[in-house]
């Protein structure tokens, strides 16, 4: 073999090995416990001048990272705890 060829083997084998590695993770998932992702953004769009929400992300650190806009244009970012349904201090 040459040397590209053993060095392309190396390349696959290793992207292979990295694939099967990540796919043996747990997912990143809120406990049994938590509220629903509904129930969260139902109290958010309760709030004052509420207009839309722009981004939902989950944290490990057990709360969701919501970003929302208002009526008023004002970008507002806020951590909510999972269990709780309140803002994260």
């Amino acid at each position: 073999m040459t040397r590209s060829t053993v060095l392309a083997v190396l390349i696959v084998a290793l992207f292979v090995a990295t694939q099967v590695q990540a796919q043996t993770k747990d997912p990143p998932i809120p406990p049994e416990k938590s509220l629903k992702l509904s129930e969260i953004i139902a109290r958010i769009e309760q709030r004052g001048q509420f207009r839309y929400v722009s981004e939902v992300e989950w944290n490990r650190e057990g709360y969701y990272d919501v970003i929302y806009y208002t009526t008023d244009k004002a970008k507002v970012e806020i951590k909510i705890d999972v269990v709780s349904g309140e803002p994260r201090l």
